[in-house]
């Protein structure tokens, strides 16, 4: 079990639904892709935790306008408190793009690999062992729902969620709802699916003037 679960609000391990809300950057409105954030909450809109890319000086900068979604990067999880959680490790990569996630005191927990896929969403998610735990396969005309498959069920469904006209055409504002079909799903699992809603944003549709990418 995740060492920091006792640092996370209950919710977080016991929800059944859980929002992943990006923070709104204006720079988005003039072409400048700024470090990513966002707030989780609930179904009442109880913020109950936050994740931030941690920001590495000019040059991370430069490498997020340049490099996009294929640079290496790190976003932290945090409480209300301020006070890590967890984290996720993105390693530079131009092609299969994968998810590292940590626990508090530094160890794996798991991993998110996507795979190839033609005309479909594809990547699967690791345990620290480097099993196959879950699934994720979005077909062709699914385009916002990406089901977690274990054994051919549906344990988890992370959709994203209409943001309105004008933010979805000019900003990365994106909101994704967090569904856990299955409520004896581990508090790690939990963290892997909530961490593949970031994934999912960072590679689906960060950056909308270039999605196909």
């Amino acid at each position: 079990m995740n060492d920091s679960t006792g640092l996370m609000a209950p919710q977080i391990t016991t929800s059944s639904e859980l929002y992943v809300r990006q923070k709104r950057e204006l720079a988005e409105l003039f072409g400048f892709e700024s470090r990513n954030k966002y707030a989780i909450s609930t179904t009442d809109r109880e913020e109950v935790a936050f994740a931030a890319e941690q920001q590495k000086g000019i040059l991370g900068a430069i490498f997020r306008q340049v490099l996009g979604h294929w640079r290496s990067f790190d976003i932290a999880f945090f409480n209300n408190a301020r006070q890590p959680i967890f984290r996720a490790h993105h390693p530079f990569k131009f092609f299969f793009q994968r998810l590292e996630i940590y626990s508090g005191r530094d160890q794996l927990i798991g991993s998110l690999n996507q795979r190839f896929g033609f005309f479909t969403k594809k990547f699967d998610v690791h345990d620290a062992r480097g099993n196959v735990i879950f699934e994720m396969r979005s077909g062709f005309l699914s385009f916002w729902t990406f089901p977690f498959i274990r054994n051919g069920v549906t344990e988890a469904i992370i959709e994203k969620k209409w943001s309105g006209a004008l933010t979805e055409l000019f900003t990365d504002k994106d909101n994704f709802r967090v569904r856990f079909v299955n409520p004896a799903l581990s508090a790690d699992e939990r963290l892997l699916i909530l961490a593949a809603a970031i994934f999912v944003d960072l590679q689906y549709f960060e950056n909308k003037a270039s999605r196909e990418v």
